[in-house]
Order: structure tokens, then C-alpha cells, then sequence
């Protein structure tokens, strides 16, 4: 169950699962910077910013469907939704680049789902996430696993945007595609808490010399 406080954005959850930091930078800070892939992403996602419906082969498709969860303290949108006349509700999310497993995405796909249940009072099982560069579409089945994920990722955002302190950077590939890079600086933070150490280790062996 949720805390008292604002809702936390659908996207938090794909921002704090890829990099805390990152998420802390941009939902704490209101820190952002674009780079080649947010530029690619927004590109993508210019196709379904503009709420609306249509009927494709009898399947109702809404996009930009707003979306929010009071029990989870979740607000955001649907790139996609389907609404099948079997009753099956469908989320799709787009991503740019090709088709891959990231946890990250599954995770935005499940919160997604998790809100969409509440709203419509329906169950949800799968949704899927469409990969732009290959124009393909990786359906995620939405277990009980990354439902919990979903609710556990909200609480640590929470309790993140609490206490105001922004998570440590973690200096490794996932900072190579991050727009935010210059603004984290994560290799100058590492070789401070390097230092740091060093100093730690000297000043220990001089007090047991």
C-alpha cells in the first residue's frame, strides 16, 4: 500500500530501475539533459502523444491514455492501450532501439498494467513493449514477480524523494547512454569516494603503527 505524499510518474519507475541516481537527478532535482537517445525516444513517442482512439480490426486502440493508481500512488499515461472485444486489455509501451529485454521497460509495462486494473477493474496479464529500430513488439507476461518489483521500486522512490538526498552514482556502461552524464560527473564522484577510502586505509595503518 502507498504512504501519503504526490504520486510517483510511471516513468520514475523506468528512471530509478535503470539508475537511481538518474531517477533522483531528474524527479528530485528536476535536473535533464537530451543526448541522441532521449532525442530518438521523443521521435518515437511523438506517435502516440496525441490522445485518441481508432478501430483496428475490431480491437479499440487508445493512445495516450492517462492512467493513475490510488492504491499504489502511481499517475502517468499509456503510450498504447488495446481493448479487445473479448475483453483483454493490452498495454503497449514504445521504446526506441531494438527488440531486448530490459528490465527497466518491463517494469514501466507492469506499473502500467497495475493502474490499469484499478481503473478499469479488470485484470491485466500482459502488455507488450514495441521496439521502434526493429519495428517488432516483445509481449511481457505481468507476473506476480514485477508486480512486486513495480510496488517495491515505488517505495524506494518515496522514501528517495523524502529524505532529499540523491543516490550514488554507479559508474559503469549504463553511464556511456545517459544524457545526464556531464551533470552526475560519475567518474570524478568515484575517484573521490576512492580517495576517500585511501585515506581511510592510511590514517588506520598510522593509528595501528
Amino acid at each position: 500500500m502507498r504512504e501519503d505524499g504526490d504520486p510517483i510518474p510511471l516513468s520514475a519507475l523506468q528512471h530509478w530501475c535503470y539508475c537511481p541516481r538518474q531517477c533522483g537527478l531528474i524527479h528530485l532535482e528536476q535536473a535533464f539533459a537530451d543526448n541522441l537517445h532521449t532525442a530518438r525516444g521523443n521521435a518515437v513517442h511523438r506517435l502516440v502523444d496525441t490522445p485518441g482512439y481508432e478501430m483496428q480490426a475490431g480491437v479499440k486502440v487508445e493512445r495516450a491514455l492517462p492512467l493513475w493508481s490510488d492504491q499504489f500512488g502511481l499517475i502517468g499515461k499509456a503510450d498504447l492501450v488495446e481493448f479487445h472485444s473479448n475483453g483483454r486489455i493490452f498495454p503497449v509501451e514504445f521504446k526506441h532501439g531494438r527488440r531486448r529485454q530490459k528490465r527497466h521497460d518491463d517494469v514501466q509495462l507492469a506499473a502500467q498494467a497495475l493502474c490499469l486494473e484499478e481503473m478499469l477493474g479488470r485484470p491485466v496479464t500482459h502488455g507488450a513493449i514495441y521496439h521502434a529500430s526493429s519495428r517488432r513488439r516483445r509481449e511481457v507476461e505481468i507476473t506476480p514477480a514485477l508486480r512486486a518489483l513495480v510496488v517495491e521500486t515505488a517505495g524506494a522512490i518515496r522514501t528517495m524523494l523524502a529524505s532529499g538526498r540523491l543516490p550514488p552514482p554507479v559508474n559503469d556502461a549504463r553511464c556511456r547512454e545517459c544524457s545526464l552524464i556531464e551533470i552526475c560527473q560519475p567518474a570524478a564522484l568515484a575517484g573521490q569516494n576512492v580517495q576517500r577510502e585511501l585515506r581511510a586505509e592510511l590514517f588506520s595503518a598510522t593509528d595501528e603503527g
